[in-house]
């Protein structure tokens, strides 16, 4: 009974001294304003989307033209729209808020991170902007970023729920990519890591 408690310890050690390097490398990839627990995919091979989408009952299944390889995120800033590539020439299509002017952005990143509840620490810009901002928030319904976080590369920049549900479909965030708490919930689950976001 020793010898396959002692195998099986130093097997739970292994594991453990491990998880908290891979733990460590995960944080330090985070933005340095990042926030939250990372939730990345540490092994198993993600699933490719299905042109029949199970997955997405708040999105509109959509026909899309292009050459994005399903999986991609797409967003067109001018219609406030967002679109998941599925295979087939569809897409699921939400609704956005997107950068108001002077904070619009075009440009391609990978996911990087996915947050569950992030917290928040407003940038020091923004904090100029606004002073009324505290210096930290924690993750919750009143937070400003609402129920998940998808992080776009090592910019600034975030596919995120909200606290403010009015906002979405005009232009009125600081450049981030603003869904309804329930739509960016299903997008998170369905989204990979490394996948393209591309803003148009």
């Amino acid at each position: 009974m020793s010898k396959l408690a002692s195998k099986f310890g130093g097997a739970a050690i292994a594991v453990a001294v491990v998880m908290t390097f891979i733990a460590t490398q995960a944080q330090a990839n985070l933005p340095r304003w990042g926030q939250g627990v990372v939730l990345v995919p540490l092994a198993g091979k993600a699933q490719r989307p299905s042109e029949s989408a199970p997955g997405f009952k708040r999105g509109k299944i959509v026909a899309f033209a292009g050459t994005y390889e399903p999986g991609s995120i797409i967003v067109l800033t001018k219609k406030h729209a967002l679109y998941y590539v599925l295979p087939g020439g569809k897409a699921v299509k939400y609704r956005v808020a997107t950068g108001k002017k002077g904070f619009e952005w075009q440009g391609a990143h990978r996911i990087s991170v996915k947050v569950k509840w992030p917290e928040w620490n407003p940038p020091e810009e923004m904090r100029k902007r606004r002073p009324e901002l505290p210096p930290h928030m924690d993750g919750g319904p009143e937070n400003p970023l609402g129920a998940r976080a998808i992080y776009l590369g090592s910019s600034l920049y975030r596919i995120h729920g909200t606290n403010e549900p009015s906002s979405i479909g005009k232009s009125a965030s600081s450049g981030c990519i603003r869904m309804l708490n329930e739509d960016v919930i299903e997008l998170y689950d369905n989204a990979r890591i490394g996948a393209a976001v591309i803003v148009i």
